[in-house]
């Protein structure tokens, strides 16, 4: 059984503001993307890496890989229009050489502190159940907007309820597979915020949760992206 990530650096990043994409924008002179590839380079159980990038960026990409040493790096995807047609295309590149059973991990390319730990889980409850996705619990109340004065609420959610789902996330190889072809063939689980969680839970898929880290920040705002700075800054 192998294990494969496909991280997904497709997006152009427009709300950080910046003139390129931010998966590339440098941090300490190594661009951010990098980080994020770094952590499975170095993970015992990750056997390849498939990226999904915007086209132009291939060549640039692999002189980058060779010069940080990432080895694991077997393919680099084209994106799609949206994360869903992005992630499509990384695993639909998988078909014809991936076993049934293999590992897919599905990352963000701009959450760049994979922990190890987090990593080891989600393959380990994946290999288990068939699936895994990346958790935390939640600690902030949430309340419903009344529907006849938005500015006001009559009910909340318990938060014990509720978990905060992000990625990495982990599926056998068939499953993701089969499950990708019925989402677009059946147009479920594919527009707006839609990711391979969802689409599963839309498709009728019981989803299991793996550990998380509050450190697996995504890099959106540049407010995150100073956080990042600072933080490897204080790492140092």
């Amino acid at each position: 059984m192998s294990t494969i990530a496909i991280v997904v650096a497709g997006g152009v990043g427009s709300r950080m503001g910046l003139d390129l994409p931010k998966q590339f924008v440098e941090v300490d002179g190594k661009p951010v993307l990098f980080y994020t590839l770094e952590g499975f380079q170095n993970h015992m159980n990750v056997d390849e890496i498939v990226l999904v990038c915007i086209d132009g960026w291939q060549e640039k990409v692999r002189a980058w890989a060779s010069k940080y040493g990432i080895s694991k790096l077997s393919g680099i995807v084209p994106g799609g229009s949206t994360v869903q047609e992005s992630i499509r295309n990384g695993v639909f590149s998988l078909e014809g050489r991936c076993k049934p059973d293999d590992i897919v991990i599905i990352h963000d390319g701009i959450r760049p502190l994979v922990d190890e730990t987090v990593l080891t889980d989600v393959i380990e409850k994946c290999s288990e159940f068939g699936n895994a996705v990346t958790s935390l619990p939640y600690n902030e109340q949430i309340f419903l907007v009344d529907k006849e004065d938005p500015s006001t609420s009559v009910a909340y959610i318990p938060r014990e309820t509720l978990r905060r789902v992000s990625t990495p996330q982990a599926y056998k190889f068939d499953l993701v597979d089969s499950k990708y072809h019925e989402a677009f063939e059946k147009k479920i689980g594919i527009y707006g915020s839609s990711y391979t969680n969802t689409m599963m839970v839309e498709l009728g898929v019981r989803l299991h949760f793996a550990k998380g880290s509050d450190k697996n920040v995504k890099l959106t705002t540049p407010g995150d992206l100073e956080w990042f700075k600072a933080y490897l800054k204080q790492k140092k």
